[in-house]
C-alpha cells in the first residue's frame, strides 16, 4: 500500500481524531443535561472572543509549547521524556535563583539569564535518567517517572525550609525585583496602538516558544546532530552501523528536552507568578505528552496543538464558571484528544491510506 500525502499525516489525521473527540465530548455534555453547542459557543467566546480570553489562551498555550518541544525532540530518538513535569519544575528553581540573586539592570537581560539558568537545571535534570539509561539500561519511562515526584518534593522542601521569607506562611519564594519583571502582551503591543488587556498573564515568553519552535525545526531538519537523533530513532541497530554513538545521542537528546522543559518557567515563574511557588507547573508536562502527539512531533504542529490545548484550558475554565459543566469535563475531552491521536491511530490512518491508494490509483 503506499504511503499517503505528507500533509495528510500531518493534518488530515489529528484534525479527523479532533473532530472524533469532540463528537464523543458531545454525547458526554449532552447526557448531563447540557446543550454542546451553547458549550462550544462559551468556550469560543471565553477563550478567543476577548484579548482577555486570548491571553490566558496564549499563556496556557506557552507552557505547552515548551513542554510539547521537550517531548517531541525526545520523541524523534525513540525516547519518551515523562518527566517534563519535573524538568519545568527544577527549570523554574533555576529561574528563580536567577532572577534572586543577580542584580540585574534590565528585564532583557533577566530573561536571557534565565534562559540560560532555566535550561540548565531542566536540562540536567534531564541527563541523570539518559545516564541510566545509556549506561545502566534502566528504562527511560520509568525513570523519569520517579524523577518527576523526586523534584516535587525537593522543591517542597526547599520552598518550605530555605527559600521562604523570613515571616512568610506561604510556601513561595520572594517577588522577583522589578528588573526581573516580564513585560506583559499589553506592555508589547501597546506602543503600536494595539489594545490588549492588562489583566491577561501572556507575556513576552511567547516570543520565546516561538523561537524555540523555529530552533528545534532547524535543529531536527537542517544538521547533522538531527539526522543523527532521527536516525537513531529509526533503527538503533542501523545508526551504529553508521558510527553514530547512541550514548551520546541518548544524552545529548535528553538534555535539549529537558532544557526545553526547563523554559517553561520563563513563562509561568518568571512572566506570570513573579516568583516561584509551588505547583507552579500545574501538569502542564503531562500536557506536553498529548501536545507531541497531536502534533506529530513537528514544531508547527505543536505550535498548533498548544493553541488548542490552550484554548481547551481558558474554555473549560468559562464552561466551570457559568454552567454545570465541571471543569473535569476538560480533562474528559484532553484524554479522548489523546486516545484518538494517540493508541487509536490506526484507527484513522487504515481507512485514510486506502483511499489515498484509491485515488493514486484511479490516477494513473
Amino acid at each position: 500500500m503506499s504511503k499517503m500525502p505528507a500533509w495528510a499525516d500531518m493534518v488530515l489525521i489529528p484534525l479527523i481524531s479532533l473532530i472524533l473527540a469532540g463528537l464523543l465530548s458531545a454525547l458526554v455534555i449532552l447526557a448531563i443535561g447540557e446543550s454542546p453547542i451553547e458549550a462550544v459557543n462559551l468556550m469560543i467566546t471565553g477563550a478567543l472572543g476577548s484579548s482577555y480570553g486570548w491571553g490566558y489562551t496564549l499563556y496556557y498555550a506557552t507552557n505547552f509549547m515548551f513542554t510539547g518541544l521537550a517531548v517531541s525532540v525526545a520523541f524523534h530518538a525513540r525516547l519518551f521524556n515523562i518527566g517534563g513535569e519535573g524538568q519545568a519544575m527544577l527549570g523554574g528553581l533555576g529561574v528563580a535563583l536567577a532572577c534572586l540573586y543577580i542584580p540585574w539592570p534590565h528585564w532583557s537581560l533577566a530573561l536571557l539569564g534565565a534562559i540560560i539558568c532555566g535550561a540548565a537545571f531542566g536540562g540536567l535534570w534531564a541527563l541523570l535518567p539518559a545516564y541510566l539509561q545509556a549506561k545502566r539500561g534502566s528504562h527511560i519511562v520509568i525513570t523519569t517517572i520517579m524523577f518527576n515526584f523526586i523534584a516535587a518534593a525537593f522543591l517542597n522542601y526547599l520552598l518550605v525550609s530555605v527559600l521562604r521569607p523570613q515571616g512568610s506562611m506561604d510556601p513561595a519564594t520572594a517577588r522577583f525585583p522589578e528588573a526581573a519583571q516580564l513585560p506583559t502582551l499589553h506592555d508589547v503591543l501597546a506602543p503600536f496602538g494595539i489594545s490588549f488587556s492588562k489583566a491577561a498573564p501572556a507575556n513576552i515568553s511567547l516570543l520565546v516558544a516561538m523561537l524555540a519552535c523555529v530552533l528545534v525545526w532547524v535543529l531536527i531538519w537542517r544538521t547533522r546532530l538531527g539526522y543523527e537523533i532521527r536516525a537513531f530513532g529509526h533503527s538503533d541497530s542501523a545508526a551504529r552501523y553508521a558510527g553514530i554513538n547512541p550514548v551520546k545521542i541518548t544524552l545529548i537528546v535528553m538534555l535539549i528536552s529537558g532544557g526545553l522543559a526547563g523554559l517553561m518557567a520563563t513563562n509561568n515563574v518568571m512572566g506570570e507568578a513573579e516568583r516561584l511557588m509551588l505547583n507552579a507547573t500545574e501538569g502542564a508536562g503531562f500536557i506536553g505528552i498529548a501536545v507531541a502527539l497531536m502534533g506529530r512531533s513537528h514544531p508547527l504542529g505543536v505550535f498548533l496543538a498548544a493553541i488548542l490545548f490552550g484554548f481547551l484550558y481558558q474554555g473549560g475554565a468559562e464552561l466551570a464558571l457559568w454552567t454545570k459543566i465541571p471543569r473535569e469535563l476538560i480533562v474528559v475531552i484532553q484524554a479522548l484528544v489523546i486516545l484518538f491521536t494517540g493508541a487509536l491511530d490506526n484507527m484513522v490512518r487504515a481507512p485514510l491510506e486506502r483511499l489515498f491508494a484509491r485515488l493514486e490509483k484511479g490516477a494513473v
